[in-house]
């Protein structure tokens, strides 16, 4: 199961409502580690997300993965509430798009992103350096089963996913969230040290 429209994409079949339980909490859910429809919960308070915020037409996205390459940029993002752009810098205008790239900080129910403090220009963040998961060893997974299971996750995680790649013998997934269960469902589906969940979203708690 997933949390809500967003993060529930890759499992509608499975699950249409918000679990927020002891068992997403602490990474186990009833899907027996299946990557499809393993159970999530938004995040409990504050989190900080980097990315390119777009706004056409009173329409504001914040765009944590790629970025289509146009002018203006254009991107499939979450729907961004509470921004607003007096006193932000960084910014370019074209065609009657706005954009800029920033940390932008506040809560996310699983479909939007609602800001509730004043967002940072990406030049000036500097934020902690997150722990590598690989402990700096690199990865036994022969490259063929990598590409494999690579080709999978698209499917498995559907809209949660921002970027998949294969590096120094592990296949990394950027996904919107994680609270450790798609971490955990991950490595009872792959083995451990196969696949590294990444979350954009970070929580600042």
């Amino acid at each position: 199961m997933r949390t809500t429209t967003r993060l529930g994409t890759a499992a509608l079949a499975a699950a249409t409502l918000l679990l927020i339980t002891a068992g997403c909490a602490s990474g186990s859910g009833a899907s027996g580690g299946s990557l499809a429809t393993a159970q999530i919960s938004p995040p409990h308070g504050d989190v900080v997300g980097t990315g390119t915020v777009v706004n056409v037409a009173g329409d504001v996205t914040l765009c944590l993965g790629p970025i289509a390459e146009s002018y203006p940029p254009q991107c499939d993002g979450l729907p961004l509430e509470g921004w607003s752009w007096d006193g932000v810098d960084g910014f370019e205008e074209s065609g009657g798009t706005r954009w800029g790239t920033y940390a932008v900080f506040g809560t996310f129910d699983g479909d939007v992103f609602t800001a509730t403090q004043p967002p940072i220009m990406l030049a000036l963040y500097d934020p902690i350096r997150p722990v590598d998961p690989t402990g700096g060893v690199s990865g036994e997974t022969p490259a063929a089963e990598l590409d494999e299971i690579a080709s999978e996750l698209p499917t498995a995680l559907g809209d949660l996913l921002l970027a998949t790649w294969t590096q120094d013998g592990y296949v990394w997934a950027q996904v919107i969230w994680d609270d450790g269960t798609l971490q955990d469902a991950a490595n009872t589906e792959y083995g451990d040290g196969v696949v590294i969940i990444q979350s954009a979203l970070r929580s600042l708690g």
